[in-house]
């Protein structure tokens, strides 16, 4: 009996320690970026020595993927399927660029810093495509049903992040209105006619 309960208690420890470490790490990507973050900033934040944090996490790799499961575990991306049952292709827009909207507008400063440090670290990158890539491909093509290659290329821009941050940081809109002006912007991009001198028109 003393046995086994030393070893729950001591299993509840180690799991006590990694929770720390990771959530010191997650912390560091929120404020200076995966890229920027030491083990050794992970080890002081979380208080423990280098040697325990290596017990847990032998490598960057592997307390990336940490990181980033406890984030989508917290607050996954939305799932754009339940959006294939909204038959009225500008509400299925809204209702997903509101949902993105809304993730970005609650992760934002990690979100911000992961994605501008995948930009040029490629641990960064391979790890954020794996763990947000196939969402954010199912976000697109849901999304995406019926519009042109113009619609689709606007659409891409809609859901970026950078794009949210622009119009709600810098542009000064809130959520519904960046939503709306996005929405605009994407049913607007449908390809048309250009006309020639003389009426004729060509396409687009």
């Amino acid at each position: 009996m003393t046995r086994t309960y030393t070893l729950k208690k001591r299993a509840a420890q180690q799991a006590e320690t990694r929770r720390r470490i990771v959530e010191a790490a997650v912390a560091l990507h929120g404020s200076v970026g995966p890229a920027a973050t030491t083990l050794s900033m992970v080890a002081e934040r979380a208080g423990v020595q280098r040697h325990t944090l290596y017990a847990h996490f032998p490598d960057e790799e592997a307390l990336l993927m940490a990181c980033s499961g406890l984030v989508q575990e917290r607050d996954p991306l939305p799932d754009p399927e339940p959006w294939r049952a909204i038959a009225d292709p500008a509400e299925r827009l809204r209702t997903g660029l509101a949902a993105i909207y809304g993730w970005y507008a609650r992760n934002a400063e990690l979100a911000g810093c992961v994605l501008r440090d995948a930009e040029s670290h490629p641990l960064v990158r391979r790890i954020n495509q794996l763990r947000m890539g196939p969402r954010r491909a199912a976000t697109a093509e849901v999304l995406g049903a019926g519009l042109d290659a113009r619609q689709r290329a606007m659409l891409a821009l809609a859901l970026s992040y950078f794009t949210w941050r622009s119009l709600t940081r810098e542009g000064g809109l809130g959520q519904e209105e960046a939503v709306e002006a996005m929405a605009e912007a994407v049913r607007g991009a449908k390809q048309m006619g250009m006309a020639w001198p003389g009426g004729e028109t060509c396409p687009a």
